[in-house]
C-alpha cells in the first residue's frame, strides 16, 4: 500500500517509482499529476527527469512553447536528454518525433497543445510518453460539445494515472501506481486512510466518503464543535506537508 509521502521531494521519488512500474507492466501514455499551487515547473521536471537516469540520451523533454524550452536549456546548462518544445498544429511531427527517440516527457501541456500533444503520442507509436502536471481538460477550449467528447473519448481517456496527489481541506487523495486511489484524512496528529477505490473519487464520490467520515466523528464524539475556517490552497499545502511532518 502506498503511503502519503513527507515533503515535495518524497513525492517526486513516489512519482519516478510510480511511472517506472507503470512503464515495465506495458503502459506507454502515463499521467503524473502533483496538484499543488504555485507548483514551480522546472525543478519538479528536474527532479522527475532522474527516473529516466538510465536512457537520459534517448529521453526528449517537451515544453508548451519555445519560450519556456529556451528557459530550460538556459537554466538547465548541459543536460544528457533533448529539449524542445511541442510546436503549434502546423508544426511537422517528423521534426519534432525522431527513430532514436525512446520516452518522452510533456512538461505541464495544457489545453491549447492538446491536439498537437495527442498528435505526438500518436507519432511516439508504443515509446513511452509521461505527462507532467498537464492540463488538457480547459472546457473553455476544448469545449464540451461533440468535439469535446471525442477528444476525450478518443485521446484523453487512454492516459494511466501513475501518479496524483492533492491535499484538500484537511484531507488528500493520491494514487500511486500498482496501488488503487486513496482517499487520506487528516486526525490530530497525522493522515489517516480511510477510503480505497477503483477510480479517481471526485465530486460528490468524494464528497461522500469525506462527510462518512466527519459523521462518524460526530457520533463518537456530539459535542459541537467550531467550525473550522477555510483556508487557501497553498495554506492546504504548508499545512499538509507540515502535518506529514510530524
Amino acid at each position: 500500500m502506498a503511503e502519503l509521502p513527507k515533503s515535495l521531494e518524497e513525492a517526486i521519488a513516489q512519482s519516478r517509482e510510480a511511472t517506472q512500474a507503470a512503464i515495465a507492466n506495458g503502459y506507454t501514455r502515463i499521467k503524473v499529476e502533483l496538484v499543488f499551487p504555485e507548483l514551480k515547473p522546472m525543478p519538479v521536471a528536474l527532479q522527475f527527469i532522474e527516473a529516466f537516469e538510465e536512457m537520459a540520451s534517448e529521453l526528449k523533454v517537451f515544453f508548451p512553447d519555445a519560450g519556456a524550452a529556451a528557459l530550460a536549456r538556459r537554466d538547465w546548462g548541459q543536460v544528457p536528454f533533448k529539449i524542445t518544445d511541442i510546436g503549434s498544429s502546423r508544426s511537422s511531427v517528423d521534426e519534432k518525433i525522431h527513430p532514436e527517440d525512446r520516452v518522452f516527457l510533456f512538461v505541464e501541456p495544457s489545453a491549447v497543445e492538446v491536439l498537437q500533444v495527442e498528435k505526438l503520442c500518436e507519432a511516439a507509436g508504443d515509446r513511452p510518453v509521461v505527462l507532467l502536471n498537464p492540463n488538457l481538460e480547459d472546457v473553455a477550449i476544448i469545449g464540451i460539445g461533440y468535439a469535446g467528447r471525442q477528444l476525450r473519448d478518443r485521446f484523453l481517456t487512454t492516459l494511466e494515472s501513475s501518479y496524483y496527489l492533492r491535499p484538500l481541506d484537511g484531507a488528500a487523495v493520491l494514487r500511486c501506481y500498482p496501488s488503487s486511489w486513496q482517499v487520506w484524512q487528516e486526525t490530530n496528529d497525522n493522515y489517516q486512510l480511510i477510503a480505497e477505490v477503483s477510480t479517481k473519487p471526485v465530486g460528490e464520490e468524494l464528497d461522500n466518503i469525506l462527510a462518512g467520515t466527519t459523521q462518524a466523528k460526530d457520533a463518537a464524539n456530539p459535542s459541537p464543535a467550531p467550525t473550522p475556517k477555510k483556508s487557501g490552497l497553498f495554506t492546504n499545502l504548508q499545512r499538509f506537508i507540515r502535518t506529514l511532518s510530524r
